[in-house]
C-alpha cells in the first residue's frame, strides 16, 4: 500500500502487468527510439475503471498531434512496487525519461535529474504553489516537479457529533478530548481513530506534533524527531485518549488507515484526519461529514490554528537518454491548467500549479477549496533529504510504540532519531 496521504492512490490497485499507452512498444527497461520518451507513471486509480491509462491516453495522444515528431510511451506501476521498480532501472542504466512516483532526492542526489530550469519555461517553473516548489528543491534547485497534492483536516461524523449532544467541533486538545468522551458514551466505536499502524503513521504523528508547535524538523531543516513538543503531544495522547479508551477497540499501532477511513465510511468513527478524496466517498454513503483545522494544544490557544500537513507526487527527468528538449516540450504540455485540472479532479486531489488551482471549474470539486487553502500553507515532510525513504519508513514501524500501555514516548522518539540520524550519515 502507499505510504502517503492521498486519495483514492492508497489504495494501490495492482493490474499485474505494465499497462502499455499511447504509442507504447511494449519494450520494458528499453530506452526506446530517439523519437519516443518513456514515463513510468504510478497508477492513481483502484480499479480497472477508474485506471490511470484513460488520462494518459488523452494527454500523449494530444501531445503527439501538436508535436508529430515525438511519441510518448507509458507504464503503469502499482504505488507499491514503482519506487522499486524505478530504482532497479536506473540501477541497470535503463532508467526511464520521466518518472512520477513519491520520491525523487535519491535521484537527485546522483545527479541523474535535469533541473526544472534546464526542463521548463520560465512561466511554467514559477507557476507551482510555493510549499510544494520549496520542497521539490534541493538548495534552491528545483528537481522534483510537484505533481499532484493533497492535505489533511479533522473530519467529524455531523450526526454522530448531534447524537452525542456536541454542538461544535473541537478547536483544541482538551475540546477533542471531551468530545470523544462524549461519543464513547453514545457507544460509538472509534471515537477518535488513530491510525498509527505501519500503513502511514508518519502521516498521523505529523498531525499531531504540528498541532503542538512540533515537527520533523526544526527551523533549520535538521531532524528534530525526539524534541520536547513531540514527546509532550505523544505523552497527552497516551494519557487522554488512547488509556481511557477514545481511540477504538484497536491498539492504534495496529490502526491502518485504509481500515479507518473504511470504518468511517461505514458511521462507526467520531473523528479522522482525512483528505479530500474521502469526503466523497463518505458522503456517498450517507455520511453527513464536517472538516476544521486540526485543534490544537490548549497552551497554544484555541485562536491558533496549525500547518496542515501537506503532500505532492513528483515528476522528475532523468538525463540518461539525453532527451531533455522533447522532455521539456512534453511536460510544459503536461502541466497546463486543462491537463492539471483533469487529472487532479479525477481523484479528487489538488492540482499543483497557482493557475489550475485558482480555476474551480476544470479539476476541483467547490467541496475541496477548503482543502486547497490549507495546502497553500502546508508543512511538507522533508521529501528533499535523502534519507527521508529511511527515516519515514523508520517512523511509520515504530512510533505506535508511543502510546502502547508500556511505551514511553521519549525512549521511542529518542530511539527513531538515533536511527534517523544514522540514516542521515549514510548518504
Amino acid at each position: 500500500m502507499r505510504r502517503r496521504i492521498f486519495g483514492t492512490a492508497a489504495t494501490a490497485v495492482v493490474l499485474g502487468l505494465l499497462i502499455p499507452l499511447a504509442g507504447c512498444s511494449g519494450s520494458g527497461d528499453g530506452a526506446g527510439d530517439s523519437g519516443t520518451l518513456r514515463l513510468v507513471a504510478a497508477e492513481y486509480g483502484d480499479s480497472q475503471a477508474t485506471s490511470s491509462k484513460a488520462y494518459w491516453d488523452k494527454v500523449t495522444a494530444d501531445f503527439t498531434k501538436a508535436n508529430p515528431g515525438i511519441k510518448v510511451e507509458v507504464q503503469l506501476l502499482p504505488w507499491a512496487d514503482i519506487d522499486r521498480e524505478v530504482t532497479r532501472m536506473v540501477k541497470a542504466g535503463n532508467a526511464p525519461d520521466m518518472a512520477l512516483m513519491g520520491s525523487y532526492s535519491d535521484f537527485a542526489a546522483q545527479g541523474k535529474l535535469y533541473s526544472a530550469e534546464e526542463l521548463l519555461s520560465i512561466t511554467a517553473e514559477a507557476n507551482f504553489l510555493q510549499p510544494l516548489a520549496e520542497a521539490g528543491s534541493i538548495g534552491n534547485t528545483l528537481y522534483g516537479l510537484p505533481w499532484v497534492a493533497s492535505s489533511r483536516l479533522l473530519f467529524y461524523n455531523e450526526s454522530l457529533f448531534t447524537k452525542a449532544g456536541i454542538s461544535n467541533p473541537p478547536k483544541t486538545w482538551s475540546e477533542l478530548k471531551s468530545a470523544a468522551k462524549a461519543l464513547k458514551d453514545k457507544g460509538v466505536k472509534f471515537p477518535y481513530a488513530l491510525p498509527l499502524g505501519p500503513e502511514e503513521a508518519h502521516a498521523e504523528a505529523l498531525i499531531w506534533e504540528l498541532s503542538n508547535g512540533g515537527g520533523y524538523a526544526d527551523s533549520s531543516g535538521n531532524y528534530s524527531l525526539a524534541s520536547d513538543q513531540n514527546i509532550q503531544t505523544f505523552r497527552w495522547v497516551k494519557d487522554n485518549l488512547v488509556t481511557p479508551g477514545l481511540t477504538g477497540p484497536v491498539t492504534p499501532s495496529q490502526l491502518n488507515r485504509a481500515d479507518a477511513f473504511a470504518a468511517f465510511v461505514r458511521g462507526e468513527v467520531g473523528m479522522v484526519n482525512g483528505y479530500p478524496s474521502l469526503v466523497h466517498e463518505a458522503r456517498a454513503k450517507g455520511i453527513s461529514v464536517g472538516t476544521v483545522s486540526m485543534p490544537v494544544a490548549d497552551s497554544l490557544g484555541s485562536g491558533e490554528i496549525p500547518p496542515t500537513v501537506g503532500v505532492a507526487d513528483w515528476m522528475m527527468a532523468f538525463k540518461q537518454n539525453d532527451k531533455g528538449k522533447e522532455i521539456g516540450k512534453f511536460l510544459d504540455f503536461v502541466y497546463q491548467d486543462k491537463n492539471m485540472s483533469d487529472f487532479a479532479g479525477r481523484y479528487h486531489l489538488l492540482p499543483s500549479t497557482v493557475s489550475a488551482s485558482r480555476t474551480l471549474d476544470g479539476g476541483i470539486d467547490s467541496t475541496d477549496t477548503q482543502f486547497l487553502t490549507a495546502l497553500r500553507g502546508a508543512q511538507l515532510y522533508p521529501v528533499n533529504d535523502p534519507s527521508w525513504v529511511t527515516v519515514s519508513d523508520t517512523i511509520k514501524r515504530n512510533i505506535g510504540r508511543a502510546v502502547e500501555p508500556n511505551g514511553d514516548a521519549k525512549s521511542v522518539l529518542e530511539d527513531i532519531a538515533s536511527k534517523a540520524n544514522e540514516a542521515g550519515r549514510k548518504h
